[in-house]
Parts: structure tokens; C-alpha cells; sequence
């Protein structure tokens, strides 16, 4: 019998958790662990940006049945001159429920957002946190992943869904970013191996472990 666990997924952006890793999040979810997405920045203040993109966020977390999706104001864009400030709503949003697992952005990555998120993020989550693991973003750079988690058609479907709510984002095509976890993990996987995946595997995320304690069995 296996127990419910909480998993905290920081990111620095509202549609960067369900760019990496939509499906694993739906599949948390129907597993029954309790979801919760912890974004730095909602976007840029002013004109309704910052609303309509808490909108759009709320709008996918109906879509993959995540029970919590919560904000901290750094201002978009600017994370290098925010870190105190970071690392002290990360504490924040840690101490709100102590989670079991965390995942964060790969700290080598070509937008310095992402990059100081998932640095600040790792320093807390590993005094905080069990398990820790980063997930791929489009940006991300020297990343050898290490955990693939393979979908189905469903959870793609599901993931494409959430990904649609981001309307506001129209430099971003999300039909690429979909279509990414359908090919992207081919490069890292040999063909013989992806051969012998069952029936209906459907694309896959990348993560790299960093860290991940396993308890002994007990009678």
C-alpha cells in the first residue's frame, strides 16, 4: 500500500511547470498525492498582466486537478536583484506544508529567472525537503537527465489542455512545447530501448534526480 505525498513544484513563471512536466503533474494527481505549483512571479504588474496570468494559471490547475497554486510578487524579469526577497518566500512557501518531494527548475539555464530559481529553490529544498528534482525547460543547458517519466495519450492530452489556458503568451507555441515531449527524450534514449516500451507510451519529461532518500522496509 503506498501513502499520499506532498510535492511542492517551484517555478519562476506562470506555464513553466506545465511546459516541463504537465504529465507528471496529472499523474501525481491521479495517483492521489497532493499537487502544489509555488510560482515567484505572476508576470508584469499593470494592464491586467499579472491577473490574467494568475487566470490562466488557475485555469490549468482545474485542467490537471491541482489542488493549490500559489504566487509570491517578484517583479518578472528581474530575479538577480531580488534574491533575499526569493529566498525568504521560498521559506514562506515551504513552511506551509513541509513537502515530501520537491521538483524546481535546472539551475543551468539561459533565462536568468529560471536560473536563480532553481538555484535558490535547490538551497532551501535540500534542508527542507527529501527528495529533490529538476526538471528540463526549453532553455535549460548541460542537462543529462537521468529520470524519464513516459506518458500516454491521455496525459498528453491533458497536458496539450492546460497548456492552451496561456493564451496571453503568444510568443510561445505551445503545440512545439507539447510536441517537444513527444521527441525530445529520443535523443537521450536509444531506439532498442524505446522499442521495448509498452503500448501506448506516449512521449516523455525529463528530470534529473538530485537527490532522493529511500527508507527501509519494515515488517
Amino acid at each position: 500500500m503506498t501513502t499520499s505525498q506532498s510535492v511542492l513544484i517551484v517555478v519562476a513563471h506562470p506555464d513553466d511547470a506545465e511546459i516541463a512536466m504537465g504529465m507528471r503533474i496529472r499523474d501525481h494527481v491521479l495517483a492521489g498525492d497532493r499537487v502544489r505549483i509555488h510560482c515567484l512571479t505572476a508576470g508584469h504588474p499593470g494592464a491586467d498582466g499579472a491577473t490574467t496570468r494568475r487566470d490562466e494559471c488557475l485555469a490549468a490547475a482545474k485542467i490537471l486537478g491541482i489542488s493549490s497554486y500559489t504566487f509570491s510578487p517578484i517583479p518578472d524579469s528581474r530575479f538577480t536583484d531580488h534574491r533575499g526577497a526569493i529566498n525568504a518566500a521560498l521559506f514562506d512557501a515551504f513552511a506551509a506544508e513541509r513537502p515530501d518531494v520537491v521538483y524546481t527548475h535546472h539551475p543551468d539555464d539561459q533565462h536568468l529567472d529560471h536560473a536563480v530559481t532553481g538555484e535558490e529553490a535547490t538551497t532551501v529544498a535540500m534542508r527542507e525537503a527529501a527528495d529533490l528534482v529538476h526538471f528540463r525547460s526549453p532553455y535549460s543547458r548541460s542537462f543529462e537527465p537521468n529520470l524519464y517519466f513516459v506518458g500516454t495519450p491521455e496525459l498528453l492530452a491533458a497536458k496539450q489542455a492546460a497548456l492552451a489556458c496561456f493564451a496571453s503568451q503568444q510568443q510561445l507555441d505551445m503545440k512545439v512545447f507539447a510536441g517537444l515531449t513527444e521527441l525530445a527524450y529520443r535523443q537521450h534514449v536509444h531506439h532498442r530501448v524505446v522499442e521495448r516500451f509498452p503500448a501506448g507510451a506516449h512521449g516523455a519529461e525529463m528530470f534529473r534526480t538530485v537527490r532522493q532518500i529511500v527508507h527501509a522496509s519494515r515488517p
